[in-house]
């Protein structure tokens, strides 16, 4: 009984020292678990806490680039006060120039209507002039009465040429409705078609502008 007593007693001592030895390597397998976990955080990504406040920090700087450069490209008061004088002031000066032009243009054009109305109120005693001396005969050309006249009708032609004023040719040339007045009408052979063949009455011109058309006759 004593030998069986003890045999058991063994046993259970086995049992008892088995048990604990499985539970030591468990815990070791625990540690060993727990050490290689922490070596993957350390080693591996970061945890999500991490990596949350990380973004948030390369958000925050991207952030205070973004105001920085919007900071810059906002114009001063100042700034915008000068180009909107800027501006006002090249609007006025080129408002100011063609109001200037303008005024020229409207002096020149009134200028050539009163210079146009003058020589129209002339050429009438132009006119007079050149009938007077066609009813004067030959022996009275010679007189002084008649040279005098000649004279200041010269005269009356130099200035008005002196002024812009001239002549339109007529006699020989081509009709021109431009310049030309046709009272008259005939039939020659003699001369070409649309042929100014007599000018009855001058016409004349004030620089580029007819003040008077020439009265003419035409052929053909």
């Amino acid at each position: 009984m004593i030998l069986a007593d003890n045999k058991m007693n063994e046993n259970q001592e086995n049992e008892e020292t088995m048990k604990n030895e499985e539970t030591i390597n468990t815990e070791s397998e625990n540690e060993s678990d727990g050490l290689s976990e922490e070596t993957a955080d350390e080693s591996g990504d970061m945890p999500e806490d991490m990596e949350k406040t990380a973004g948030k920090s390369v958000d925050s700087k991207e952030g205070e680039k973004k105001g920085f450069f919007k900071k810059d490209k906002k114009k001063d008061k100042k700034d915008e006060l000068i180009e909107e004088l800027t501006d006002k002031y090249k609007r006025t000066f080129a408002e100011f120039d063609n109001f200037r032009k303008r005024s020229e243009k409207e002096k020149a054009s009134m200028y050539e209507i009163g210079a146009k109305d003058i020589i129209e109120k002339i050429l009438p005693v132009v006119d007079n002039f050149e009938r007077g001396f066609k009813a004067v005969s030959e022996e009275e050309k010679n007189t002084p009465f008649a040279e005098g006249m000649d004279k200041i009708y010269k005269q009356l032609l130099t200035t008005l040429n002196d002024c812009g004023v001239n002549e339109i040719e007529a006699e020989g040339k081509e009709f021109d409705p431009n310049l030309h007045n046709a009272v008259m009408h005939i039939e020659d052979e003699a001369f070409g078609d649309n042929e100014v063949i007599e000018v009855l009455q001058k016409g004349y011109m004030y620089k580029e502008s007819v003040v008077r058309h020439s009265m003419v006759k035409v052929a053909n």
